[in-house]
């Protein structure tokens, strides 16, 4: 998939030669909206890159309400690292939201691209490094933030989502209702009138 190879290019610091070593090491596919990338249960065994479209990353729990614990948008990854290394089943879901086009990238891929690149390898590590940043945050925010800060939170970090998910679904994301969605969408609106 090119857009990752470009994406590779641009932040990771592989060049062209290491991108013509690494390009037929990439599988990409397509996904219909709906679709899923992974089931509960399943053990992943790769991190998909998304070059066109929407994902959603989430768990359903006992009572049968949807907990969306990422969206992926374009030139973002996903992965339940814990079932990628850990060879556990996943308690994870992992769908399409929008007909989507993604880069799957195996441990393979991953081990080859950190032999040829030091660059990557870096960068690789970076990455890791930042999930690690961005879930803890996210649980400060959950147990700790208002509804409000959770909600500029999510606008800053997905600065163009709510005009492609339903309100229900950033309320998941959120971990309030969508009526408290409402609530605090319309103190927002009259905070900035």
């Amino acid at each position: 998939m090119q857009q990752f190879l470009d994406y590779l290019r641009i932040n990771a610091g592989v060049t062209e030669e290491q991108i013509k070593l690494l390009a037929h090491r990439v599988q990409s596919r397509r996904f219909e909206k709906g679709e899923f990338l992974l089931d509960r249960g399943q053990v992943l065994k790769c991190t998909y890159f998304v070059g066109e479209g929407l994902l959603r990353f989430y768990s359903i729990g006992n009572d049968g309400k949807e907990h969306i614990v990422q969206f992926v948008p374009e030139n973002w990854f996903v992965s339940d690292r814990t079932s990628m290394c850990f060879d556990e089943p996943s308690e994870y879901f992992i769908d399409a939201f929008e007909n989507s086009t993604v880069a799957i990238i195996d441990q393979s891929f991953v081990n080859y691209a950190e032999e040829i690149s030091p660059e990557f390898r870096m960068y690789n590590e970076r990455l890791l490094q930042n999930h690690i940043r961005q879930l803890q945050k996210r649980i400060s925010l959950l147990i700790g933030a208002s509804a409000e800060e959770r909600y500029l939170d999510f606008m800053k970090t997905y600065p163009d989502l709510t005009q492609r998910v339903p309100q229900w679904m950033i309320a998941s994301y959120l971990g309030i209702t969508p009526e408290g969605l409402s609530r605090v969408r319309k103190e927002l609106s009259r905070k900035h009138s």
